[in-house]
């Protein structure tokens, strides 16, 4: 039994991991440790093809029950902060007095505002000079157009203050706060495409350009710090500061303890995210990176980041349990795909919401290509682990000189999926003890909020090493097995 969930003193951050397609909530430890799990699931809507959905009080209500269960194994007075993390990018309006939402979450996987992209395509240049992004229909702004043009009595609440704007973090914290908090940090913003970079704030050229009026923008908090207090009576009886706040690439990024220039992660979740540290310069790519924000200190100073954004890894394997039902769980396809000694020529490119870096094609569609009369469903599987692979290299492949990658993430538990991304790299590949680094990272920036931790160095000394993979000594095979698959990508794109 935990010290937590006795009479010990050790003091410990309940993190909230607000996913795509679930919530997590951990309680971390001083020690590092994660001593309770709480986890729920909500649902996926998708009420036309290329658009996908969530129902903000079902984030909530997930919210709750995760927190509930990791609650019931440790002694809340032990508890002396919060930390959130989220999916980021999607896009959540709320009234400010009921704190009920009049539409659905558009998710940051969503397409429909492809449109909206290619009539804006002339200012793309400058907006991507200002955020370090594409103009692509994953961020939040292209998706706030939509809604002021399609549904304009709702926009006009935007409009008048009744409604607040905000990512997925902004939400919970208004919930949590019954309101009185909107807020959010520099990780979520930078993904909004109404941020300039380099400025650290929100850009009145760029809520022009989106017809987005600044004042329903959350306030810009740092990551760290006691930056709200949760309210008992909405909150689970609990009154403590909300300390830490990152967007969920960048939490992981904090969790893997990136904190020097050059230190690269992968999280391999619904998408998968590779984040390299860039310290306190904007590095600018010209390979289909996004520059991006990875953290404020309560000092105002900025760490930025280069990141390569894949749409769908986690989520073929979702599509291949509840689409096309050939696995029960995500868990078994490590042993179905090693019924197979090689895919046998199958390949799969997943884009089932069009392809992110580095070759974003929102138009892309999936493909399963390399099909005969012997295939089976460990094949597929395998081609399946082996696509998360294809989409890691491609996108690691323009960044500065990687000598190792951190991976985590519910599918790093899968020994032969980081054993493919070995050999395709050919790097080493390490795996940490906990592979839930986001909510990880929200830990850490909440205990570095309320002085649980008191460093950098003090939060290296927490992570612990599972396993470290090594690339086979003949790569032939891979690097073949690559260039088919980059054929197999051509013929996916410009689909839609």
């Amino acid at each position: 039994m935990s010290q937590l969930a006795g009479g010990g003193s050790e003091r410990a951050i309940l993190a909230i991991d607000a996913g795509t397609t679930g919530v997590t909530a951990l309680v971390v430890a001083s020690s590092g440790e994660i001593v309770a799990r709480g986890y729920q699931e909500f649902g996926q809507h998708f009420p036309r093809p290329g658009w996908v959905e969530h129902v903000p009080e079902e984030i909530w209500q997930a919210t709750l029950e995760a927190c509930r269960e990791a609650l019931r194994r440790v002694d809340r007075e032990r508890l002396v902060g919060i930390g959130i993390t989220n999916q980021r990018e999607t896009v959540v309006l709320w009234d400010r007095e009921t704190l009920g939402s009049p539409r659905r979450a558009i998710v940051w996987q969503d397409r429909r505002t492809a449109e909206i992209c290619t009539a804006m395509a002339e200012h793309e240049e400058r907006i991507t000079e200002l955020t370090g992004l594409r103009l692509d229909p994953y961020f939040s702004a292209t998706k706030l157009a939509w809604i002021r043009e399609h549904e304009p009595h709702a926009w006009a609440h935007v409009e008048s203050g009744r409604y607040a704007v905000g990512t997925v973090d902004s939400y919970l914290v208004a919930r949590m706060t019954r309101g009185l908090h909107h807020l959010t940090d520099v990780s979520n913003a930078s993904r909004t495409l109404l941020f300039d970079l380099e400025a650290g704030d929100w850009s009145d050229e760029l809520c022009s350009l989106f017809g987005v009026p600044r004042d329903a923008l959350p306030e810009l908090v740092p990551n760290w710090g006691e930056l709200a207090v949760t309210d008992a009576r909405s909150f689970l009886d609990l009154s403590l500061p909300v300390a830490g706040i990152a967007g969920d690439q960048q939490a992981a990024l904090f969790g893997q303890t990136c904190f020097s220039p050059g230190e690269v992660k992968c999280t391999y979740g619904t998408g998968s995210f590779i984040l390299t540290n860039t310290g306190s310069d904007v590095v600018r790519s010209s390979s289909g990176l996004l520059s991006t924000a990875a953290w404020r200190a309560p000092s105002g100073e900025l760490t930025y980041a280069l990141e390569g954004s894949i749409f769908v890894t986690g989520a073929a394997v979702q599509w291949l349990r509840d689409g096309l039902q050939i696995v029960g769980s995500a868990a078994e396809t490590e042993a179905i795909a090693a019924t197979v000694p090689s895919s046998d020529g199958v390949v799969f490119v997943p884009a089932l919401t069009g392809m992110g870096a580095p070759h974003w094609d929102p138009s892309a569609r999936g493909l399963i290509i390399g099909l005969t009369r012997g295939t089976t469903r460990g094949h597929i599987v395998r081609a399946t682990l082996e696509a998360i692979t294809y989409e890691v290299r491609d996108v690691v492949a323009t960044m500065p000189s990687v000598t190792a990658l951190k991976v985590d993430g519910g599918a790093a538990a899968n020994n032969l999926l980081c054993q493919l991304q070995a050999d395709q790299l050919g790097l080493e590949v390490s795996r940490p003890r906990y592979v839930e680094t986001t909510g990880l990272g929200a830990a850490f920036l909440a205990g570095l909020g309320v002085g649980m931790w008191s460093s950098y160095d003090e939060l290296r000394q927490t992570w612990a090493l599972d396993r470290t993979f090594s690339p086979a000594a003949d790569r032939s095979h891979a690097d073949a097995d690559h260039a088919r698959w980059l054929k197999a990508v051509e013929r996916a794109k410009g689909w839609e």
